[in-house]
């Protein structure tokens, strides 16, 4: 059955389901396309086992990921998942709550940042692994040296980053504010806080890569539990698909903070930008 438009034209139900459909694909583009690659590219990684092209000892098919899921969700998946979320959620909030302000101040004070520089950028460039024997023997192997691992490895990322956005303020707008007599304070709560909040986020995006990287690495040396342990033993006993399990909830976890991450930068924009449409 055909209706009338307002100008007089015939719209047909195909017409308003096509509108429909191509507005929420517009809305929707984004999602929808990194879903299709994912779902092809999880088509292909199974056929390319199934098919016998690649041995299943080097690859292990997604469905088989998820039964070892399954497995291991019985035995010791949910108590891995604890240790190594306690390890990483401990490790980046010490690094955090240290990181940005000792980023913000090394930044601001010219004196602070010649003195701590030298520092600062040789441990950053300083393999954290090569730390975790002195760790070992300052803590012993309990949670506190993965907790210090983490926190090595993600403060540094955040330090700098915090430092380069205070260090990026526009100098005409700085000029312009001592001009006009602003304080230090007032300088730097209009102008430096929020200059350099992308700079903090993309910090805190590589603080949570780093992060999750040591918290694996760690535990591929001193711990019984977790999931970096439960990668290296699955991987010493030839258990594919349960290595690529772990693996997988790592990733996920990866993205779960990146996401986080990025809804979190939205709301520092509206911030930044308050006379901007929400």
């Amino acid at each position: 059955m055909e209706e009338m438009g307002e100008e007089g034209t015939q719209v047909t139900p195909t017409s308003s389901i096509g509108s429909r459909l191509a507005h929420f694909y517009g809305k929707n583009e984004a999602f929808l396309i990194g879903f299709c690659s994912v779902m092809f590219f999880l088509l292909a990684w199974e056929a390319t086992v199934r098919l016998g092209l690649v041995d299943p000892l080097f690859l292990a098919a997604p469905t088989q990921i998820v039964a070892s899921m399954i497995e291991l969700s019985k035995t010791r998946l949910w108590e891995d998942i604890y240790v190594s979320g306690t390890e990483f959620l401990l490790g980046f909030s010490i690094s955090v709550i240290v990181g940005i302000p000792l980023g913000l101040w090394v930044g601001w004070n010219r004196r602070a940042r010649y003195a701590l520089n030298p520092f600062l950028s040789g441990l950053y460039a300083t393999p954290r692994i090569a730390l975790l024997p002195l760790l070992i023997i300052w803590v012993g192997i309990g949670i506190w040296s993965k907790v210090l691992m983490v926190f090595l490895g993600a403060i540094f990322p955040i330090v700098m980053n915090t430092m380069a956005g205070v260090r990026s303020a526009d100098p005409s707008l700085l000029r312009v504010a001592q001009t006009f007599g602003a304080s230090d304070l007032h300088i730097f709560r209009t102008i430096i806080l929020p200059g350099s909040l992308p700079f903090v986020l993309t910090g805190l995006r590589l603080g949570v890569g780093r992060a999750i990287l040591s918290v694996i690495v760690a535990e591929f040396y001193i711990s019984v539990r977790g999931l970096g342990n439960l990668i290296s033993f699955a991987g010493e006993t030839f258990q594919t698909s349960k290595a690529f399990a772990a693996i997988t909830i790592v990733a996920f976890f990866g993205l779960l903070a990146s996401l986080a991450l990025e809804r979190l930068e939205s709301r520092f924009d509206r911030w930044r930008s308050p006379n901007q449409p929400g």
